[in-house]
């Protein structure tokens, strides 16, 4: 809205009014209200749940000090989901398509979570909504996400045209608006391409996974697409809430992938950046880097009140919608196939929890006994059961972030 405000003001003339047409600005802007919104909203929130007896209702599984959270407020992602929306819906463009998928996912997994933390907390039910009705929300956003960036006509990439005058330089203010002006350095298309690692041009169309139909495929690919759509999001969404089982992980580490999908998004979105770092140029993804800042800090905030001891827990409130955004804004920036690296904590925990399970299942069919692989699933309740304590299980996994980060960015330059 701001934005607007000061896009008025600069046509007026008045001094300083310009800025607020740069993205690198807003973003600063951006992740600065979301720090202060979230610490001054979060005492605010935290009293308000301890007064409404808000708290987590904990299942003694024999871990160090885990009874001792029993009555620790829960539903905290309330916090972190209006220090994202408020900086987003000040700062953003928002008859920007990418930005609008960005709030549409926010506010629906956001109720999804909610609902099944109310139903936890307020009808003392631990299952909370039944599994199956998450899946189908979360199946109903992807179908959702999927055939907007497929068939929404300002989704494009840009393709590199050779031109006569040579390589322009534009700046960040002009690239939003860009139209060839300068010479055609590329042309806007709809494209199914996508970014792989480790390949020559680092370009991989989802056509060709059903090349096999010959014409047909063209006809089919939206079909293709959706269900990869579909099938990140829940994986990814599912993923975040499985991995917040200690204080402060999932916040950590989703604050970690936020950061690294939002340079991306920056150099995505960037003409000089792609073309130099030679990436996806993707027109209009610059203005994620605004959200992106203001998901950053608001996790940031959120942390220092779920870094252990916790004063508070997200709930599914906050863990299904980050998993959410992350997955979404993977797909959008086209970076989707990058997520087993990315989000590896994720995808750790996830799958620690399925061969637990799928082994317990096998053996006992075959031996009558049910066995383990860990100690505890998920894989950071194996380390506490083995001794470790919860602020250094945690440490380690965020430093373990960090290193996929510099990973997941250093792939865009192995060939």
């Amino acid at each position: 809205m701001l934005y607007y405000l000061f896009e008025w003001l600069d046509k007026m003339d008045v001094p300083g009014a310009g800025m607020f047409q740069y993205i690198s600005f807003r973003a600063a802007v951006s992740v600065i209200i979301a720090l202060i919104l979230s610490t001054l909203i979060g005492k605010r929130i935290i009293k308000y749940l301890q007064k409404r007896q808000v708290g987590e209702l904990v299942r003694d599984l024999g871990l160090e000090g885990q009874m001792q959270k029993a009555g620790t407020p829960t539903m905290g992602g309330i916090i972190i989901l209006a220090s994202i929306l408020v900086p987003t819906l000040l700062l953003a463009k928002l008859n920007n398509i990418y930005v609008i998928i960005l709030l549409i996912t926010t506010i629906w997994l956001g109720m999804i979570g909610f609902v099944d933390d109310y139903i936890k907390v307020f009808k003392k039910n631990k299952k909370g909504l039944a599994g199956k009705f998450k899946i189908i929300g979360q199946v109903m956003l992807g179908l959702t996400v999927g055939l907007i960036m497929f068939f929404h006509p300002d989704i494009v990439i840009g393709e590199k045209v050779p031109t006569a005058e040579g390589p322009a330089v534009i700046t960040e203010f002009q690239e939003s608006a860009f139209n060839g002006d300068a010479g055609l350095l590329y042309n806007e298309e709809k494209a199914t391409t996508t970014t792989i690692p480790f390949v020559k041009d680092h370009e991989f169309n989802y056509s060709w996974l059903i090349s096999w139909m010959g014409p047909a495929a063209d006809k089919w690919t939206w079909l293709v697409f959706t269900l990869l759509v579909i099938l990140i999001i829940t994986a990814v969404s599912n993923g975040a809430n499985i991995t917040d089982g200690l204080d402060g992980l999932a916040t950590g580490t989703s604050a970690i992938i936020g950061a690294t999908l939002g340079v991306l998004a920056f150099v995505s979105g960037n003409y000089n950046l792609s073309d130099y770092l030679n990436v996806m140029y993707i027109p209009n993804t610059g203005e994620l880097a605004v959200f992106i800042a203001a998901f950053i800090g608001a996790t940031v905030g959120f942390l220092w009140f779920n870094s252990y001891p916790a004063q508070v827990f997200m709930g599914d409130t906050g863990s299904l919608a980050l998993g959410g955004i992350i997955a979404v804004l993977a797909v959008m920036i086209r970076k989707e196939l990058l997520i087993p690296i990315l989000c590896g904590i994720f995808l750790m925990q996830t799958l620690s929890v399925m061969i637990q399970v799928g082994w317990f299942k096998y053996t006992k069919n075959k031996f009558g006994e049910g066995r383990r692989v860990f100690l505890m699933a998920p894989l950071h309740h194996h380390y506490q059961k083995k001794g470790y304590s919860e602020p250094k299980i945690v440490t380690r996994f965020w430093i373990i972030g960090i290193i996929l980060a510099v990973i997941t960015i250093a792939t865009l330059k192995i060939r």
